[in-house]
């Protein structure tokens, strides 16, 4: 069997991954004419961690990464609400990592290339559609101004072209535009001193009038033990621009809502101006589709499920789905049907996590305490919302996202 892999991404390197691992041969083609380390911080969840486990690349992502210790929640006058501890510092086999998006996408590259060989990525590939008959599929590209390039045939093509995939449009040419939560995003990184633990995954505020996500993603960065720390600001606005993850923003769009987030443990407008690159993003996703897949294509990734910027789900769906198709392929002599049989595994498991991150999102504590409260300071948590209420609503959403602890523990 040979594998065509459109993109290479989180997703497409994962898969390229996984394929070498089961003996697959496989080529991934890529749009960009060269990789570089774009994007800000992402936080790598011990389902995810587990499937790159098994690939041989947690020491490798060890060492660019943050070991998270624990999430921990607060509202916006800097009271703390709930705290749980995370990876295997709550019991898991595999850890929690934050990593800069970057950092992980050359981790893999890395392997892929070292693996696969120097020739596994082809870069400057730009697919602009595939076609199929009874006996392989055909990617068809072009260079980046435009030239044609030679068709590439194998008996499979997959789409992890991410969410402006070009197969996704043409399997699905009705779909609408992306549906705006009305929640826009501004993300930023900045180098100070560890806060809190040092490796605290930190959820403050709500939508309404403001919501910060703060976490270290590189330890000592410059040999004075400062970390280069992660924060992605939210705020509902209907002030929104079509998605894409370079486009550069202004801090005055938004940071008149923190101007008073002054703690003992923060200072959030301090963090905030001395960022480097501050970067914007609307909260979008699309309605899930009732097919991925068309006899001998299918999409992988975000390019299958684009779903809003919530719990680290992107880049952790993407590599569950790598690995649901590396199992498919291998247990199904037809390429065929375990293209079928991937949709049918991921199809409705991803759906659900997009619906849910819009009724009941990872951070839903937050808009629970928000609303008891009536957006005011508390005397003690425990008179608002009780623990067993605040452990009911974080187990729930790692059960839809599927990284609760029954459901990643090793077979007895």
């Amino acid at each position: 069997m040979r594998v065509v892999i459109v993109g290479a991404g989180i997703a497409g390197l994962t898969l390229a991954l996984e394929l070498h691992d089961a003996g697959i041969e496989c080529r991934v083609y890529e749009a960009a004419p060269e990789i570089l380390p774009m994007g800000v911080g992402i936080n790598v969840l011990p389902h995810a961690t587990k499937v790159l486990g098994r690939l041989g690349l947690e020491s490798a992502l060890a060492e660019v990464a943050v070991t998270t210790r624990e999430s921990v929640f607060y509202n916006r006058f800097g009271q703390m609400i709930y705290r749980e501890p995370a990876g295997r510092f709550a019991g898991y086999s595999t850890p929690q990592f934050s990593i800069h998006r970057g950092e992980l996408q050359t981790v893999l590259l890395q392997a892929v290339r070292e693996r696969l060989g120097s020739d596994a990525v082809v870069l400057g590939h730009v697919c602009h559609g595939a076609s199929q008959d009874e006996r392989c599929a055909t990617a068809h590209f072009r260079d980046p101004a435009g030239v044609a390039l030679p068709a590439v045939r194998g008996d499979v093509v997959l789409a992890c072209d991410g969410v402006h995939s070009t197969i996704r449009k043409q399997l699905h040419p009705e779909e609408g535009e992306p549906l705006y939560t009305g929640v826009n995003m501004w993300r930023g990184t900045t180098v100070m001193p560890p806060i809190l633990t040092g490796a605290s995954m930190i959820r403050a505020g709500w939508l309404a009038g403001g919501k910060m996500v703060i976490y270290p993603i590189r330890d000592d960065v410059d040999g004075q033990g400062n970390q280069l720390v992660n924060w992605v600001a939210e705020l509902q606005t209907e002030r929104h621009e079509r998605r894409d993850w370079t486009r550069r923003a202004d801090v005055g769009d938004f940071l008149f809502a923190f101007e008073t987030w002054r703690f003992d443990w923060l200072d959030v407008p301090e963090m905030v101006h001395h960022a480097g690159e501050v970067l914007e993003y609307p909260m979008v996703d699309q309605d899930p589709l009732g097919h991925w897949t068309v006899g001998r294509l299918t999409l992988v990734g975000d390019a299958a499920h684009p779903m809003v910027p919530r719990g680290s789900n992107g880049a952790g769906q993407a590599i569950l789905d790598a690995h649901a198709l590396r199992t498919a392929l291998v247990e199904c002599a037809d390429p065929v049907a375990a293209l079928r049989r991937y949709e049918e595994v991921r199809l409705p498991a991803t759906a659900r996590v997009v619906r849910t991150n819009r009724v009941r999102p990872p951070d839903a504590i937050l808009r629970e305490v928000w609303e008891r409260t009536g957006d005011r300071p508390f005397e003690r948590i425990e008179d608002v919302i009780s623990l067993s209420e605040l452990q009911g609503i974080s187990d729930s959403y790692k059960e839809v996202a599927g990284y609760s602890r029954a459901q990643l523990a090793d077979p007895a």
